[in-house]
């Protein structure tokens, strides 16, 4: 037996963004190319962040860079699909943040493909760390899972 997790379910995550798949998206098998998929991921924390006016990237003294990514495929997406990309956290440290991310291919309950990010803030400056602003810390808390998962 595969100690491989099953996909989750849309009820796992307090957080949504539907992200329209373009024609470029696809690759020559006809599904959404690999790589996609992490900028789905970028696209649903970043936007997150902005419209909630904790990251200005143009003048932000504190900024989020990306330390480890992970992905796992359990369906493919294609074009003309919508993703709903569903988000929580599943860490919060002193100067990191580990995203969880679900992809749902349109109206469906399971998984195409789960993973995660951490985000290690540090001083748009220096590029050292530096701890979580209060105003973000206090803002991922409302997405914040009880028990973290393995994605």
């Amino acid at each position: 037996m595969s100690g491989r997790p099953p996909p989750e379910q849309r009820s796992a995550y307090p957080h949504f963004l539907e992200i329209p798949t373009r024609w470029n998206d696809n690759d020559s098998y006809r599904h959404v190319n690999n790589a996609v998929y992490y900028e789905y991921f970028d696209t649903v924390v970043n936007r997150f962040l902005i419209d909630n006016d904790v990251l200005d990237v143009e003048r932000s003294a504190v900024i989020a860079v990306v330390a480890e990514t992970h992905c796992r495929f359990f369906s493919q997406i294609a074009f003309p699909s919508q993703v709903h990309a569903g988000l929580r956290i599943a860490h919060l440290g002193t100067s990191s943040i580990r995203y969880e991310i679900g992809l749902f291919r349109d109206d469906e309950r399971t998984a195409s493909a789960q993973g995660h990010f951490v985000h290690v803030c540090v001083d748009r400056g220096t590029s050292r760390p530096v701890p979580v602003p209060r105003k973000l810390k206090d803002l991922l808390g409302s997405l914040m899972v009880s028990q973290p998962t393995e994605c």
